[in-house]
């Protein structure tokens, strides 16, 4: 027969028509990442022992000291059994209340790190400094590649800030946006990469829009090749100063991620060719600093990427299901 003891619901009180001489034992067993409840054998007196575990023999209650880490006996007699069921019922309340604390404070730490640094594949997130971002494919293993802006006014110590810079209207009545060389540093072997953009007003209010009203704000454009450059866009300015902008663009798909970040992705395969990312800055036109890129499946590896975290000793890899091959 088992004895309750501090630390369950029913009281741990012995009964009474037990006969001399035998022994009930309850001994605590946590998990491995389980904390040990604190116990206490209460006695009438008001005092009390910090036990672990202890066991009846008779008219006798024997115990293992928490202090002195060895058996001692008090007589059962002297036992406060209501008080020591009370103590252990709240001390598992509290007990409770910490867990659930403590539960409650590591998802919001999880959520605020993934509003940062979300994860784009099972071992593969992005930093938490922000900037934009390619998600590649190369030889079968997911990459993530930083686009740096590049065109005018920009300056090359960027760091994940967006730097913006409008048409000037005034200088002449049309204006291109070129990129110098004929292909851009970073190319994605996959025809439908995946970009990630954390938003970054830089205090102008105009990009002070939001990952749910970056859809109107983004696009994929694809650059025309001339002479030494990729021409992103051309820009006619009236004399009355309306300002027309002719790029060929891609339908572009803009959805909010987690946190401050947007995900861009083409609607449909991309062609291999040059391409960049582009800013719509509503009255103010086109950014004239754009995130370049191509698109080419053969091309070699690309530099300064960043992988997948490696898969933990103690964890199993995970079996790629094999196709199914039809025999003769």
């Amino acid at each position: 027969m088992m004895l309750a003891v501090p630390g369950v619901a029913a009281s741990p009180n012995p009964d009474p028509t037990h006969q001399a001489g035998e022994t009930r034992t309850k001994m605590e067993t946590p998990g491995p990442n389980s904390q040990r409840p604190f116990k206490r054998l209460i006695l009438k007196d008001g005092s009390f022992e910090p036990i672990s575990k202890y066991e009846i023999k008779g008219k006798l209650v024997r115990y293992f000291s928490s202090e002195r880490h060895e058996w001692e006996e008090v007589p059962d007699s002297l036992v406060d059994w209501p008080a020591t069921a009370k103590y252990a019922a709240e001390s598992a309340s509290d007990r409770q209340v910490r867990q659930t604390n403590s539960a409650e404070a590591d998802a919001r730490d999880r959520a605020e790190e993934e509003a940062r640094s979300p994860w784009v594949t099972p071992r593969l997130r992005l930093p938490e400094n922000g900037g934009v971002f390619l998600l590649d494919r190369f030889e079968g293993k997911p990459e993530l590649n930083q686009l740096r802006q590049n065109g005018a006014n920009v300056n090359k110590n960027t760091g994940g800030n967006i730097l913006r810079g409008a048409i000037n209207p005034i200088a002449s009545t049309k204006q291109t946006i070129e990129l110098a060389g004929l292909n851009a540093r970073m190319q994605s072997h996959v025809t439908d990469p995946t970009i990630y953009v954390e938003l970054d007003s830089g205090g102008d209010p105009s990009a002070a829009y939001t990952p749910q009203t970056a859809k109107d704000h983004f696009r994929i454009v694809r650059c025309e090749e001339k002479k030494d450059t990729r021409v992103v866009g051309v820009i006619n300015i009236a004399v009355y100063g309306k300002v027309k902008q002719n790029a060929e663009y891609v339908e572009t798909n803009v959805e909010p991620l987690a946190g401050n970040w947007v995900k861009i992705t083409p609607a449909k395969p991309l062609t291999p060719g040059e391409y960049a990312l582009v800013e719509l800055l509503g009255k103010q036109g086109m950014n004239t600093a754009v995130w370049d890129f191509g698109v080419n499946p053969s091309a070699p590896s690309n530099t300064n990427v960043r992988r997948e975290d490696p898969i933990p000793d103690n964890q199993a890899p995970v079996l790629q299901k094999r196709e199914k091959r039809n025999d003769p």
